[in-house]
């Protein structure tokens, strides 16, 4: 049988998602749990995406396929009662058997959180500690230009290696509450540190370091991407995907 699992988790305690002999990893923590649940048998689960070490996960999905007699209900209870405090499972379905968490999305949404505050010990794991001042309009003024189909390539990691980094943002919004700026990105599918690289153009634009224009030079190849700087993990969240 089949089943899609809707998680989060605080990504500040693991090397990341993927599994990594001898790390801590959110996959090798989930595979674990499965294993005492599916009758100490060795449980693969294939998830919509990695995140980095540090980057953390309101609305993660992934599948997996056990052959052991349990309901929705109590899959969620056992899972949530083997997986660590930073891991939690949100909801258990069963779903079709052609159905993979990775290749049937159809959107994600992330997050960036940024505090241009005082300096917060408590949320420095959860919130980039820019603490600094950031012009708010020019930043909303050139996220737009990221919206639509581009060739993102600039904003991938070199590691990195695609067909094609040809990929669309639907939609991007920014909103500040007190000090802390949010900025998000919907889009049908994101690349190792591309919405990092993304929001770390944006934050040179708020500080005056790159013009507005920036994100459509950089885009079109007249803007040399070295003036790219990706930001910190910590203040990124995958927060939905979307079936």
């Amino acid at each position: 049988m089949r089943y899609l699992i809707r998680f989060s988790y605080d990504g500040t305690g693991f090397s990341g998602y993927q599994k990594q002999p001898g790390e801590r990893t959110v996959e090798g923590m989930l595979e674990n749990a499965l294993y005492n649940i599916n009758n100490h048998t060795e449980t693969r689960i294939f998830s919509s995406g990695r995140t980095d070490r540090g980057v953390h996960a309101l609305g993660q999905v992934a599948h997996f396929d056990i052959d052991v007699n349990i309901t929705l209900y109590k899959l969620k209870c056992a899972l949530n009662s083997l997986l660590p405090e930073d891991i939690h499972v949100l909801s258990t379905e069963i779903v079709d058997k052609n159905f993979h968490a990775r290749y049937n999305a159809i959107s994600k949404t992330y997050i960036y959180k940024i505090n241009v505050g005082e300096y917060s010990p408590i949320d420095r794991n959860h919130v980039y500690q820019y603490c600094k001042d950031l012009n708010f309009d020019n930043m909303r003024l050139a996220i737009n230009d990221f919206l639509g189909e581009h060739d993102f390539k600039p904003f991938v990691s070199e590691e990195a290696i695609k067909s094609s980094y040809v990929r669309t943002i639907y939609s991007v919004d920014m909103k500040k509450e007190g000090d802390i700026i949010t900025i998000s990105f919907t889009g049908n599918g994101f690349m190792k540190y591309q919405v990092r690289n993304m929001v770390g153009v944006l934050i040179k634009i708020g500080s005056g370091k790159l013009t507005t224009d920036s994100v459509k030079n950089i885009l079109n190849g007249t803007m040399d991407k070295s003036r790219i700087t990706t930001a910190k993990g910590s203040g990124l969240y995958l927060k939905e995907v979307v079936y």
